[in-house]
């Protein structure tokens, strides 16, 4: 199953509420405080309720969407989270928080996780002072994040060091704004994670 393109706020429409896959734009500007029906014909008829199946399928992709991870990359995340010790869904959503994608736009780098990705593809970032296009790179505590020599010559990084004074940075992450660079303090415990799904269901939905 190739990555989805297509307009995100179709997926916060599906789903009813806001997924933050535009990041700051959600708040600023969003399309399902307009248009809050589903997208597509709407049905005249009464509407079937979902199947206990069909909810947890739904927690499942909107994980998915939150973090834009492909179908097998999520059964991999998946799987490694099973084999850790702790809860399974605790161990997931670590996991998921822990990639270099998610770390650069939550230290306030990226305005969206999309743009965050698209840095990393272009060379933008380092991680512990080496150059990397890997957005799916597993980042652990003591590890370091900023820009490459390459990014902090590009139109992107003067705009994100202008709007760094209006990020709210996790506790489990320290930024420096005026070098650029952040760090991971520790893997984000269970109450320092704001997610829009329930771990516990989508255990559930694998766990059949």
């Amino acid at each position: 199953m190739a990555r989805y393109t297509g307009p995100v706020c179709r997926i916060c429409r599906r789903y009813g509420e806001k997924l933050m896959l535009k990041g700051d734009k959600c708040v600023t500007k969003c399309t399902l405080e307009k248009r809050p029906t589903p997208p597509g014909q709407q049905a005249t008829g009464r509407r079937r309720k979902l199947s206990d199946r069909a909810l947890q399928l739904r927690e499942k992709q909107k994980a998915r969407y939150s973090y834009g991870v492909l179908e097998k990359q999520f059964v991999d995340y998946y799987e490694d989270a099973v084999r850790l010790p702790g809860v399974t869904g605790e161990n997931l959503v670590r996991q998921l928080e822990l990639r270099l994608d998610n770390v650069v736009h939550k230290m306030g780098f990226g305005d969206s996780l999309a743009q965050a990705r698209q840095f990393i593809n272009h060379g933008h970032i380092a991680l512990n002072g080496r150059r990397t296009n890997v957005a799916s790179a597993a980042t652990k505590p003591g590890d370091t994040v900023g820009w490459s020599a390459r990014g902090r010559k590009t139109e992107a990084f003067k705009y994100a060091q202008e709007n760094m004074t209006n990020k709210k940075v996790p506790a489990w992450l320290n930024v420096d704004a005026n070098a650029m660079t952040g760090r991971v303090l520790s893997a984000p415990a269970a109450g320092e994670t704001v997610s829009q799904f329930d771990p516990a269901v989508i255990v559930e939905y694998y766990s059949r």
